[in-house]
């Protein structure tokens, strides 16, 4: 089946969705956190199907950073359980959703703008961006617009240092954010700030789908460089950034491999509980 605007086929199941207007079922659940998006175009198509019924909503890419922050922020569980559409980001949750039997394929933030803003383009659907420094952000909207002429920019702002995600500025950010016109707006924010502000921005902009993009701003705008291909399709794009900024990801990473060998070792106690629990085919019990 062929995605709206967009040359890659999208699943059965995305397209019932959308023209149904509700939210796909769950392919995997980790730690509670249900993953309902299994590849990219799927994402592409509902996010600009919605757009152009009116439908709002979140985007979220669960990664294990996210899965770190989640045990000890409500605000940010709370925004994850509302979230419209999740997919699996980084190699780990993807193995982790996979073991469930799960068929997906890694999903970024960073690997959605321009998919997105080309399906909007096409289809006249008007988009904003909110986050990352004015410069960046100037920068990345001028790539954006050379790239996609026919990309509808219904504005764009950079909120000032120490900016809440919700509050009193957070509702006029996105009250502009409606009033713009716009009907998908890219946040660029940073985990958890970009998610909870999404979650509390679309109570007042209906009709707007949020699509949190962490720093996808900052490699397009070329503040940051991305790790070569090849380093993404192994998993070790958390490598090329560490190697980068060490100081600034390096508790970040060590978190989230403790979380992982945790997840891990809770796995497998689980399987061998439910190994040791269930009965051997054609063993009895009692006498006969």
């Amino acid at each position: 089946m062929s995605g709206l605007f967009i040359d890659r086929p999208v699943s059965t199941e995305a397209a019932k969705s959308a023209e149904s207007g509700r939210t796909p079922e769950p392919i995997a659940t980790i730690d509670t956190i249900r993953v309902n998006i299994g590849k990219q175009a799927d994402l592409v198509h509902l996010v600009t199907f919605d757009a152009l019924t009116g439908r709002g909503g979140t985007v979220f890419t669960l990664n294990l950073d996210h899965l770190v922050k989640l045990e000890h922020d409500p605000a940010f569980r709370a925004a994850y359980d509302q979230a419209t559409y999740i997919s699996a980001d980084g190699a780990p949750v993807v193995a982790m959703a996979r073991r469930q039997g799960a068929s997906l394929v890694r999903v970024t933030g960073a690997d959605l703008v321009r998919p997105l803003c080309g399906a909007a383009a096409l289809a006249r659907v008007p988009v904003h961006f909110f986050g990352t420094s004015p410069e960046t952000l100037a920068t990345s909207v001028a790539v954006l617009r050379c790239e996609y002429p026919r990309l509808v920019v219904a504005d764009f702002e950079s909120p000032p240092y120490g900016f809440s995600p919700f509050g009193v500025d957070a509702r006029a950010a996105a009250e502009r954010i409606a009033s713009s016109g716009a009907r998908i707006c890219f946040v660029a924010l940073g985990a958890p700030k970009q998610e909870i502000f999404a979650e509390f921005a679309r109570r007042w902009a209906p009709g707007v789908t949020f699509v949190c993009i962490g720093a996808a701003l900052d490699f397009i705008g070329g503040r940051q460089s991305r790790a070569p291909e090849v380093l993404q399709a192994a998993g070790l794009e958390w490598l090329w950034r560490l190697v980068h900024d060490p100081r600034r990801l390096g508790k970040r990473y060590a978190l989230s491999a403790l979380y992982l060998m945790r997840y891990n070792a809770r796995s497998l106690a689980g399987r061998l509980w439910r190994r040791r629990s269930t009965p051997v085919s054609g063993k009895t019990t009692g006498e006969e």
